[in-house]
């Protein structure tokens, strides 16, 4: 048993659980916005987005994971990509904790029309139309914004790891 766990925890390891554990939160909200009709706000999109974006990083990165220097550089953009989905959970995750019934913003900035317009494209992915000071669904007491602040802090760190370990 020791083997696996030394090849999960070894850069190209934690390259492939970070991108397959993105790919498998996008699915997972996708299951449960269709099967519990939630409905998702601009930051959970922008969110959504990132998961997407550190996916195929994490492919890119599996890649030239053979070097050190390219597997660094691949691991600190996705550690980058990482931290500004955790900023972002975070921010909604104070939403829905001190600013309820608060829109995301108070007008419509870049990123709102780039979700509208990701929205327009392909909505079963991109639509949103919920708030994002509402929490809706909660499992052990947490948020889906908080459950993807843990993802992105965890995914953060662990690509922090992979930049810092040797081969």
């Amino acid at each position: 048993m020791e083997q696996p766990l030394r090849l999960l925890f070894a850069p190209r390891g934690l390259i492939a659980a970070t991108g397959l554990t993105a790919f498998g939160l996008v699915a997972g909200g996708l299951v449960l916005a269709h099967t519990m009709n939630l409905a998702a706000c601009p930051l959970c999109i922008l969110q959504r987005m990132l998961y997407l974006l550190l996916g195929l990083e994490a492919v890119a990165a599996w890649a030239l994971a053979g070097a050190a220097w390219p597997r660094r550089a691949a691991a600190l953009v996705m550690a980058g990509t990482a931290l500004t989905g955790a900023g972002i959970a975070a921010y909604q995750t104070w939403l829905q904790r001190f600013a309820k019934g608060v829109s995301c913003t108070a007008d419509q900035p870049w990123w709102e029309r780039f979700v509208d317009w990701a929205g327009s494209q392909w909505p079963l992915l991109f639509e949103a139309t919920g708030q994002c000071s509402e929490a809706g669904w909660k499992f052990l007491h947490l948020s889906i914004a908080e459950w993807s602040l843990i993802a992105f802090t965890s995914m953060t760190i662990a690509m922090l790891a992979a930049t810092l370990r040797k081969a």
